[in-house]
């Protein structure tokens, strides 16, 4: 049996499809996009055209994961009888794209673009796709809005 899942590490939970290696590249500490602290991630998600209820989740981030975002908001991979290539991951000023494919008993195509509109606060959209044997399993995308609240407890 396979397992599809899908774990995003910006504080929330989407079932999905299940990810891997991270090759990230960094952002020096200098220009965080991020502030550290105590985040509010409220995730919305549409999984197979049906949209689930919104879920909020608390996050600490300190300051090693903001002054690294594309580790700490990049891609996990978790896949049985699939080879995931590495990510494709880009920083431009302001925003994190990333995109991994993998192919095997499961094909998927999962992406996350996230906008750092200020260091209290990101919007994130989350797309993936899975097929088996070329037809389409699992389609999910996952809007996510991020807002420091304070200090880490």
């Amino acid at each position: 049996m396979l397992q599809l899942r899908y774990v995003l590490r910006c504080g929330a939970g989407l079932s999905a499809i299940g990810l891997g290696l991270l090759t990230a590249t960094s952002i020096p500490a200098s220009e965080n996009l991020i502030e550290p602290g105590q985040w509010k991630v409220t995730s919305t998600t549409v999984i197979n055209g049906v949209v689930q209820p919104s879920q909020a989740k608390g996050r600490c981030i300190s300051p090693e994961q903001a002054a690294d975002i594309a580790k700490t908001f990049g891609p996990v991979s978790g896949t049985i009888n699939s080879t995931c290539d590495a990510p494709d991951i880009k920083t431009t000023e302001r925003k994190l794209t990333w995109r991994l494919t993998c192919r095997g008993q499961l094909d998927a195509d999962v992406a996350g673009e996230f906008n750092f509109d200020s260091p209290q606060h990101y919007t994130a959209m989350v797309t993936s796709q899975g097929r088996m044997a070329g037809a389409l399993i699992s389609d999910v995308k996952t809007g996510l809005e991020g807002e420091r609240v304070g200090d880490c407890p």
